[in-house]
């Protein structure tokens, strides 16, 4: 890297207690710190987060759509693994 590329950072947002963090965007920062402020001034200027994640694109790996078949196929011969495979008790309520 050279000293005239700043690096790009994956940013995710958590809503409100009890939610998972969600990719909203990204942006250029030297360091995390300056990462999570360039975040929060893009990102939650509405107070619409309660977390922020930032992660350096350079360390996310991600699956080959094109493997998508291998990937993701032998889920689908698992009914056990939907919850319609299971029978829920009257008295439990709704989950």
């Amino acid at each position: 890297m050279s000293k005239t590329e700043i690096p790009l950072w994956e940013v995710f947002i958590r809503p409100r207690n009890g939610l998972a963090h969600k990719h909203c965007g990204s942006v250029h920062a030297a360091d995390e710190v300056m990462a999570i402020q360039a975040a929060r001034d893009v990102y939650t200027r509405r107070g619409e987060g309660v977390s922020i994640w930032v992660v350096p694109s350079a360390a996310i790996v991600a699956s080959d759509p094109e493997h998508k078949d291998e990937n993701f196929e032998p889920a689908l011969t698992k009914i056990y693994r939907h919850p319609t495979f299971y029978d829920i008790p009257d008295d439990v309520g709704h989950m």
